[in-house]
């Protein structure tokens, strides 16, 4: 039995990731300040786990966290590029400042790995038709610099003192417990509640615009093969995707069909910072760690449709 910190670990990801470990017979610790995060996520398990209410913006906070920790699965950010417009000084906060004191706790701990979570937006929106580790990172928002930047401080540390770090390029995550009633919420959600509510969906652009969408079990296998894998974990960065681009109209006709709905979106003008497509290469972590995708996209989006629906029964709405 190892000993894991999952940072951010109510929140959408972290939680699945919590899941997984426990079945695993791992023994887990979380840090989340609950800005995003929510207690309900961890009901199921909420004595099983230490929970430690607490901010990544305090050095304080990381040092308890960290302490006598195996391995940091580093969930924890906040998220959204339009929020990242709109707010940028806090998202180099919580994303860069957070990440480093972080990485300093784990230092200091000496905990044997730090797996970060990176982001597809770190590419831009570069010509090539798959995004692979050998382009340059090219941020188009303060949300992408701010994982960029976290990259950065990933390769220090293991260049400086050792610390064995990997991160993680998530490509557009989505799966159970993802949060449809944010502000700043993802497109699938998104989508999939204002279908059981009776609402018309909003699709920002012309719709063509497409996203290598994956299910949050491939990411979740991913952090723990990255973590305990025997390969050189000195910064590198990795895409964790399916390798397969859907057009978000096309994703709206998809779930439209898995409810047996019609649909007839909103269409308004596409957004600052958005990427036009995001298709991944996902040979490099396939040979460093042996990831694949198991759940493809479109079987996940079933099993996304299938677990809203329950829960929107389930409110008597």
């Amino acid at each position: 039995m190892a000993n894991y910190l999952v940072t951010g670990g109510a929140g959408f990801i972290g939680s699945n990731l919590v899941e997984h470990l426990l079945a695993r017979g791992e023994a887990v610790r979380v840090l989340d300040n609950l800005s995003t995060g929510r207690r309900h996520n961890l009901d199921a398990f909420r004595e099983r786990i230490e929970f430690i209410e607490g901010d990544i913006r305090e050095p304080g906070d990381c040092a308890q966290a960290a302490a006598d920790m195996d391995y940091v699965l580093h969930q924890a950010a906040l998220p959204s590029v339009p929020r990242s417009l709109a707010d940028p000084a806090t998202t180099h906060a919580v994303n860069v400042t957070g990440a480093l004191n972080l990485l300093v706790a784990a230092r200091d701990a000496k905990v044997r790995r730090f797996v970060f979570a990176s982001s597809s937006s770190v590419y831009g929106d570069q010509a090539e038709e798959f995004k692979h580790e050998g382009l340059p990172l090219c941020p188009m928002s303060p949300y992408a610099a701010s994982k960029a930047a976290g990259e950065h401080y990933l390769r220090a540390f293991s260049q400086c003192f050792g610390l064995e770090t990997v991160a993680l390029r998530y490509f557009n995550v989505f799966g159970p417990r993802q949060d449809p009633d944010s502000p700043y919420s993802a497109v699938i959600p998104l989508f999939i509640m204002a279908l059981l509510r009776g609402e018309q969906p909003v699709i920002y652009g012309d719709g063509l615009q497409a996203r290598d969408f994956t299910y949050v079990e491939n990411v979740v296998s991913a952090n723990v093969l990255a973590a305990t894998g025997s390969f050189e974990a000195r910064g590198q960065a990795y895409n964790i995707a399916c390798g397969e681009a859907i057009g978000i109209a096309e994703l709206l006709a998809l779930i439209a069909a898995s409810l047996d709905v019609n649909v007839k979106p909103v269409y308004r003008e596409g957004r600052s910072g958005d990427v036009r497509t995001s298709k991944a290469r996902v040979e490099a972590a396939s040979k460093a760690f042996g990831f694949r995708a198991g759940v493809d996209a479109k079987r996940g989006l079933h099993q996304t449709v299938a677990f809203y629906s329950a829960a929107h029964r389930g409110a008597g709405r």
